[in-house]
């Protein structure tokens, strides 16, 4: 009787306190927050992320991860919940993933990865996470010892989140803890066994960044310099983890002929993946006409499209839009009055000359506003051409603070515009993988003195072909080299 007693105070407490059932763990877990309130949390973490973050430009390549992704979370606990999987544009080597359904995986770390089942495995030790709500878990814990947190795992150290981290809080919570991580483990090895994919690509995994973690402290002890320490992905597991072997063994052994390896398949994905920084990142939204001559940098993190009578950028969320138009110019026309005369209206509000990279123009406000009407116009002369900019607020039930802060992105990018320089049209020196078939001549020194990857080029194409600190390529073998 007194056990039935406190069974049923129990259950009268989770009840009160707002307990869910976990269907991951099989368990009550004690938090402060529902399903619902758990995606609409992440949701919003991931439109902010997507704002402030460069996304990687491969659409192959991302519906690839996205596929793989798809296939883990319908073997999940949660298969339910809408997932979403991206790809970080970083050489940071690791992944992630926000409450809700949202996954990351970082360039970096595919860079390194030998094969599809590899990759299945760290997108499924990230759903391990997000079936788990140890985001939520954590966030009830952080709460009550005074640290609102709510982000799941940082990326590494160098910012790639960038001011997603300051959403939710002021002090983060790096990780999970050993447990929490195992238990994510423990699932993400059981849904790659119900996926059809090898637990034990997950021992791999570890491996390769455990060789990381090794070439970076020597490279910092050689350097005079304090090693980088971050969270990343199973970074709480030494090489020979027995707890890890464990949880990938308890998952089941896939008959041979029934694993998913895909050694080939995943070569052929991402071969041409962009290799250690993007070049292209460094002004991305930078946009360039070539036939036309002019440059004009856009928001971060806006979409460009050229369409067949407008350039349009949009914002992330698709809450503002920046159109430029090109048309001809009528003789000596002032700029005021032919901007006036575009709209037709005999005065502009907030108006002002513009003088820029030896162009003219003139930009303002329109006096009457309205759903089709945009909110900043302007108008740049150059050559025989005048260019209408017009930016426009989507969604006119902004308030004040809002609007004023769209107008001075307007007001950044149009002046901006300027006239197409050489260097525009430069292209970048990106580095790219590409994969070669060794002979019986091959070593990874011989290759690193023909690729310009910096001073460890050696140790760096090892950690590509899972070959550090020893070992050369066998003849036939495929691998991994940097053009």
């Amino acid at each position: 009787m007194h056990t039935i007693n406190k069974l049923l105070a129990a259950i009268l407490l989770a009840t009160a306190t707002g307990c869910a059932f976990n269907p991951a763990t099989n368990r009550p877990d004690l938090v402060l927050m529902s399903e619902e309130k758990e995606i609409k949390i992440g949701r919003e973490m991931h439109e902010k992320l997507v704002a402030s973050t460069p996304i990687y430009n491969d659409p192959i390549l991302n519906a690839y991860v996205e596929h793989v992704g798809q296939k883990i979370a319908k073997a999940s606990d949660r298969p339910d919940l809408t997932y979403h999987f991206t790809v970080i544009d970083s050489q940071d080597i690791n992944a992630f993933a926000l409450p809700g359904g949202y996954v990351y995986i970082n360039r970096g770390l595919l860079t390194y990865l030998q094969s599809e089942a590899e990759m299945a495995a760290v997108l499924a030790h990230e759903v391990g996470h997000i079936t788990a709500r140890h985001a939520v878990r954590q966030k009830t814990a952080a709460t009550g010892a005074g640290v609102a947190s709510v982000l799941s795992v940082l990326v590494t150290g160098s910012g790639v989140v960038g001011d997603v981290t300051n959403l939710w809080s002021t002090a983060a919570v790096k990780g999970y803890g050993r447990d929490m991580e195992l238990e994510a483990d423990r699932f993400g090895a059981q849904y790659m066994y119900n996926a059809g994919y090898d637990p034990q690509s997950m021992i791999n995994v570890i491996a390769l960044l455990k060789d990381q973690e090794t070439f970076a402290r020597r490279r910092a002890r050689v350097e005079g310099k304090k090693q980088q320490t971050y969270h990343g992905v199973f970074s709480s597991h030494p090489r020979n983890d027995v707890r890890l072997r464990e949880v990938v063994e308890a998952a089941g052994a896939l008959p041979e002929d029934k694993k998913i390896t895909k050694v080939e398949y995943y070569r052929e994905k991402t071969e041409g993946i962009v290799y250690g920084q993007n070049a292209q990142e460094s002004e991305k939204n930078r946009f360039n006409h070539k036939s036309l001559g002019f440059s004009l940098l856009f928001p971060e993190g806006w979409t460009v499209e050229n369409q067949r009578t407008a350039i349009v950028g949009m914002a992330p969320d698709k809450s503002a839009t920046l159109t430029i138009k090109v048309d001809k110019r009528e003789g000596n026309q002032p700029a005021d009055m032919a901007l006036r005369g575009v709209y037709d209206v005999r005065s502009l509000e907030q108006d002002e000359a513009l003088s820029q990279y030896r162009l003219e123009g003139h930009t303002g406000k329109l006096p009457v506003a309205g759903e089709n009407v945009p909110d900043r116009v302007a108008v740049l002369f150059y050559g025989s051409r005048q260019y209408i900019l017009e930016g426009r607020v989507t969604d006119k039930k902004e308030d004040s603070e809002q609007a004023s802060e769209y107008d001075n992105l307007f007001l950044t990018s149009i002046r901006s515009f300027r006239p197409l320089r050489k260097t525009d049209v430069v292209k970048p020196d990106i580095k790219r993988v590409k994969y070669v078939q060794a002979n019986d001549k091959t070593t990874f020194s011989s290759l690193a003195r023909h690729m310009e990857i910096g001073e460890y080029a050696e140790e760096q194409l090892r950690l590509l072909n899972g070959y550090y600190p020893r070992g050369e390529p066998k003849p036939g073998e495929w691998i991994k080299i940097v053009q």
